[in-house]
C-alpha cells in the first residue's frame, strides 16, 4: 500500500493580511447593514416598502445579520460564519430578483458573498480537503 501525502501550502504574509482587509471590510459592511435595520431609517422604510416586506421583520433581520457576522469574524467559527452569510446574501438576492430589482442592486449581495470567501480563503481558514490515502 502506498501512502501519499500532500502538504498545504502555507498562505503568504500578504496574502493572509490582504484576507484580513478584506473579511473587516466585509465585516464593517454587514455591521452596518444590521445597524440600519435595527435603527430603521427612511431608506429602510422605503425599501421595505419597494420589497414588499413588513417593517417588523428589519428588527430580526438585522440581529441574524449581526449573528452571522460575529461567527464570521471569530477565528475558531469562521467557516460557519462564511456558509451562514452566504445564505443571508443569498435570501437578499432572492428578494431582490422577486421584487424586479435592477441588475445591481440584485448582484449586489453576490459580490460581497465572493468576498466573504475570497476574505476566508486568503486567510488560510479554509479546509484544505487533502486526505491520506
Amino acid at each position: 500500500m502506498t501512502v501519499v501525502t500532500h502538504s498545504r501550502g502555507r498562505a503568504t504574509s500578504a496574502a493572509v493580511w490582504t484576507g484580513r482587509t478584506i473579511s473587516t471590510l466585509v465585516a464593517l459592511f454587514m455591521i452596518m447593514d444590521a445597524v440600519i435595520h435595527l435603527v430603521k431609517p427612511q431608506p429602510v422604510v422605503t425599501s421595505f416598502a419597494q420589497l414588499g416586506l413588513p417593517l417588523q421583520l428589519s428588527v430580526p433581520i438585522g440581529l441574524l445579520s449581526l449573528a452571522c457576522t460575529a461567527l464570521y469574524v471569530i477565528p475558531r467559527t469562521s467557516l460557519v460564519g462564511a456558509v451562514l452569510l452566504t445564505g443571508y446574501l443569498g435570501g437578499a438576492i432572492a428578494i431582490r430578483a422577486r421584487a424586479g430589482s435592477a441588475v445591481f442592486p440584485t448582484i449586489f449581495p453576490l459580490i460581497v458573498g465572493a468576498l466573504v470567501w475570497g476574505g476566508l480563503a486568503l486567510r488560510g481558514r479554509l479546509p484544505s480537503g487533502d486526505r491520506t490515502t
